[in-house]
């Protein structure tokens, strides 16, 4: 009986025909089987860049200040009897806020008018005697010397009625100042005296404030490179808007009414104020808001999100989606952002269609697809 080959093949031949044929078959499996699938394009948002016109505006924080705050102060010494006005409220020019005690002030006013009767009456005696006398001069019945003397009594006597008058005048003014009325019109501060109080003339004593709110006024600096992006200047602001806190812009535009006419050595700035109608009061002294300098506008530019400019070590760049499905590296030039999107001044033109998102996954090169449209893609007019 004939014994098979490999009965009669050693171990070790064996072992290798085995593996020959394993070999042999793996190789006819690689041969059948397909090539690997390609990796599907990256699906990504675009914006397709469209020219905008944008004013040249600058943002600055600002302060608001009354375009007047006055102090209203005592101008006589007495006790004050009275508040005469609601605190915090507004008042007119001219309106009566505290009652200063009268009494004091009506006497020395009759007292002054009592010397003013006296002195007016001498004067008149006197004048009579100079005129007896001048006649008596004329017919030689007495001497010149007294006649002189009869002159100079009337011209003392003359001069003590006009002391008298000034006397009466200071003594209706300090009568008048017991009542302390509002110089301005505006919103009142809280009373600083109360009834029963004692307030001194020599030390002025603060009795109140009075800020005047309509129109108002915005203090804020610019530094020396802001300023060079303002063509022309603070003379060529055309427009002033204020910022309100909530992120809404006044509806009254204000102007500039002051600047400085040096740089601040020390800070580098140039102080600045406008001027805003504040029809209400809405707006009050001490807020902080921001001041939008408008001057000039800024053609061919384009707006793109934050998220789309990208910095590397050539700069900024974009990438855009070509003709050939491909994503490509565009060099761009930024200047500010405009709300939450760049604004773009060069390195893109009209139609080119910029990558927004996935940009983490994104490689030069790579094969993209757009998605469909959306309406938030595009900047609002």
């Amino acid at each position: 009986m004939t014994t098979p080959t490999s009965q009669r093949l050693p171990v070790p031949g064996r072992l290798f025909t085995h593996l020959a044929a394993a070999i042999l078959a793996l190789a006819g499996c690689a041969k059948s089987a397909p090539p690997p699938a390609a990796l599907p394009p990256l699906p990504v948002t675009v914006r397709v860049a469209q020219p905008a016109r944008l004013p040249i505006a600058l943002e600055a924080v600002a302060q608001t200040e009354g375009v007047r705050e006055v102090e209203v102060r005592a101008r006589v010494a007495g006790i004050l009897e009275k508040r005469l006005y609601p605190e915090g409220e507004a008042v007119r020019a001219g309106q009566p806020l505290f009652q200063i005690e009268r009494a004091p002030f009506e006497i020395a006013l009759a007292q002054a008018r009592a010397q003013l009767a006296e002195q007016q009456a001498r004067a008149t005696q006197a004048a009579r005697e100079e005129a007896r006398l001048k006649a008596l001069l004329e017919q030689r019945a007495i001497s010149s010397k007294e006649y002189d003397d009869a002159t100079s009594s009337l011209a003392v006597t003359r001069a003590a009625v006009l002391a008298a008058e000034a006397a009466v005048r200071d003594a209706e003014r300090n009568l008048s100042y017991a009542t302390v009325t509002a110089p301005v019109a505006g919103m009142s501060g809280r009373a600083q005296v109360f009834e029963g109080g004692l307030v001194s003339a020599s030390n002025a004593s603060l009795l109140t404030t009075i800020v005047q709110l309509d129109p108002i006024r915005v203090r804020f600096s610019l530094a020396e490179g802001d300023l060079a992006r303002l063509p022309g200047g603070p003379k060529g602001v055309r427009k002033v808007e204020m910022v309100l806190p909530d992120g809404s812009v006044l509806k009254q535009a204000g102007k500039l009414d002051f600047a400085a006419s040096r740089i601040d050595p020390a800070l580098g700035t140039l102080e600045l104020r406008a001027e805003f109608p504040n029809p209400g009061g809405t707006i009050l002294p001490g807020q902080f808001v921001r001041i939008r300098l408008i001057s000039g506008e800024r053609e061919q530019i384009f707006l793109m999100p934050q998220a789309a400019v990208q910095n590397s070590s050539h700069g900024q760049t974009v990438m855009l989606l070509g003709a050939d499905g491909q994503a490509h590296p565009q060099p761009v030039t930024v200047a500010e952002w405009h709300g939450a999107e760049w604004i773009v001044t060069s390195g893109l033109k009209a139609g080119d269609k910029v990558i927004v998102d996935n940009l983490i996954k994104l490689m030069p090169g790579m094969a993209v697809s757009e998605n469909p449209p959306s309406s938030g893609d595009q900047p609002k007019p």
